[in-house]
């Protein structure tokens, strides 16, 4: 898969529940709803599709459901990262028999290994499949961060770690990044808030979590921008950048839960130890609804 091939918005996949349980026909509604908007591909079983808190054979059954619905029309990019490299590679590995396009791995989270200990980690995983796979930096979450020489020596030493996710909330790394790195991979935004600025100085698209929600808008705006609209593609950063602020009020997945479930199209459950949305929080978020006619 080339570096062009990610242009455009990826949806990370909420996981909907029900009573505790994958809801396998709200998780359908959602993928279905994804295509028709124009989304250019999804990721199941991320972050924030609540991987931490699935076991494996659930963990395997949303991607084997996703690829089972999206019947390749899109391309589908599983969640596999793991702290344990030996756990990674095995999701890896049953994620590609189950016949997705390639993978998003997030880095090690809790054990905070060096940066060889991360270059060895990526390769071991990448060595266990020939699809493309795309690196993950969020170090709000994990506690560690890609850095900008390891990812040249993964993109060297890995030809199929082509792409990475960045979500460390700066604009300087983006331009690191892309300067650092050949045009053969790709940056991707990590933040819906950092899109427009990220394509500006050479991301080609986003990892999105406001795309479950408004997935035809945030396609919108990437397209926009990388049509050469770019006076467009701001008009529609403007317009949705109090719900990419507000979707990240608590931790995520909380808040987009709780907003697709005021639009009808899942529970707002999250598994412990997320819970539900505080009142504050929940007022807040639902004012910026209803201001966007959502």
């Amino acid at each position: 898969m080339p570096a062009s091939s990610y242009r455009g918005t990826y949806t990370a996949l909420v996981t909907p529940f029900r009573n505790d349980r994958f809801d396998e026909a709200a998780f359908t509604k959602l993928l279905e709803e994804q295509i028709a908007g124009g989304i250019a591909g999804v990721i199941p079983v991320g972050t924030t599709g609540e991987s931490a808190t699935l076991d494996m054979a659930e963990h395997l059954r949303v991607i084997e459901l996703c690829v089972q619905v999206v019947k390749g029309r899109i391309p589908v990019f599983a969640g596999t990262g793991s702290n344990a490299t030996a756990e990674a590679i095995y999701l890896t590995v049953e994620a590609e028999k189950r016949g997705v396009d390639g993978f998003l791995v997030v880095t090690p989270y809790y054990n905070k290994p060096s940066q060889a200990g991360l270059i060895a980690h990526y390769a071991k995983i990448a060595a266990s499949t020939k699809l493309p796979v795309i690196a993950y930096s969020v170090p709000g979450r994990t506690g560690i961060e890609i850095s900008v020489d390891a990812m040249v020596t993964l993109a060297r030493q890995c030809p199929n770690i082509n792409a990475i996710k960045e979500a460390g909330g700066s604009i300087e790394r983006f331009s690191q990044l892309r300067q650092a790195l050949p045009d053969s991979v790709a940056i991707l935004s990590g933040d819906d808030s950092m899109t427009l600025p990220a394509l500006a100085v050479g991301a080609v698209g986003v990892i999105s979590v406001a795309s479950n929600l408004v997935p035809r808008d945030v396609a919108g705006l990437v397209n926009a921008f990388l049509g050469g609209r770019a006076a467009e593609a701001e008009k529609i950063h403007r317009r949705l950048y109090p719900i990419f602020r507000d979707l990240f009020i608590e931790a995520n997945p909380v808040p987009v839960k709780t907003a697709m479930a005021r639009a009808g199209w899942m529970t707002a459950d999250v598994r412990l130890p997320l819970v539900a949305l505080q009142e504050t929080s929940r007022a807040k978020l639902e004012g910026t609804l209803k201001a966007l006619g959502l």
